[in-house]
């Protein structure tokens, strides 16, 4: 195994970060300074120490994370709340998000320090959907829900999206809908939307454009005032999973996220 993946994998840093470690000669193996962070190591027996303490490695690790509202998708930042504030520090380090969720986006996020999995997830061209439950202010007509499956154009320049799949849920006025949706999405609306339409539903999409969603769900006509990432590929969020906790995926569901998506 090559030194500076033994150490991206010990969760001492990501890659480019533990390369700089390597080049200052802060690592030793076997009690010697490497300088090379391509450097073959034998993971089962070879002693590696950062800073003079031994590194243990950890391997591969993957989370399940049900993001909450109000915190930004990043490492850190300077005047928002992140992700990562809601995590043991020492478990993350060398730790990544795949992809990301926008600050008021709630569900499904997935971390690892596995680079492979990563490309395979967020890639355009694996084509991987992701599934989104939303709440809006407006209606969608039978037109305008194959407008969606077909493609909208969500921006002057840019090119049609994908072919997306959409499922109404619930539709109606806000006064006559209140008690059947809900409450997360409640907590977005006054009284004076007592006779505003609203619609929620899900939508499935294969492209990982900013803000894709909304952008889409404005194209036809409908203002998004909740939203909320369901499942990735043929993983679902774990229901049992509160907001800001995180939980390892078992060995089958990262197999199945691994497995090749049929579109």
């Amino acid at each position: 195994m090559r030194l500076d993946k033994f150490l991206a994998e010990s969760s001492v840093g990501n890659r480019k970060v533990v390369r700089e470690y390597i080049k200052s000669g802060l690592v030793k193996v076997n009690g010697e300074i490497l300088l090379e962070p391509a450097w073959e190591i034998n993971e089962k027996c070879d002693v590696v120490e950062y800073l003079d303490k031994q590194i243990i490695h950890k391997g591969k690790v993957y989370y399940m994370f049900h993001k909450p509202a109000g915190y930004i998708t990043a490492k850190k930042d300077l005047i928002n709340k992140t992700i990562f504030d809601l995590f043991h520090k020492d478990e993350m380090n060398g730790v990544f998000h795949v992809g990301r969720l926008d600050k008021d986006t709630e569900g499904l996020l997935l971390l690892t320090n596995d680079g492979e999995f990563e490309h395979h997830l967020m890639c355009p061209n694996k084509h991987v959907e992701k599934t989104y439950f939303f709440g809006a202010l407006g209606n969608l007509s039978e037109e305008n829900k194959r407008k969606l499956e077909q493609g909208v154009y969500i921006n002057k320049g840019e090119i049609l999206t994908k072919p997306a799949k959409i499922e109404v849920d619930k539709q109606g006025v806000y006064g006559e809908l209140k008690e059947e949706i809900p409450i997360d999405i409640l907590s977005n609306i006054t009284s004076n939307y007592y006779n505003q339409p609203i619609v929620a539903g899900y939508l499935t999409i294969s492209e990982g454009r900013k803000h894709q969603v909304k952008r889409m769900l404005k194209a036809v006509g409908c203002y998004v005032i909740y939203l909320k990432r369901v499942s990735i590929g043929n993983l679902q969020l774990d229901n049992s999973l509160e907001k800001g906790k995180y939980r390892e995926l078992t060995k089958l569901e990262v197999e199945k996220l691994m497995k090749k998506q049929v579109i």
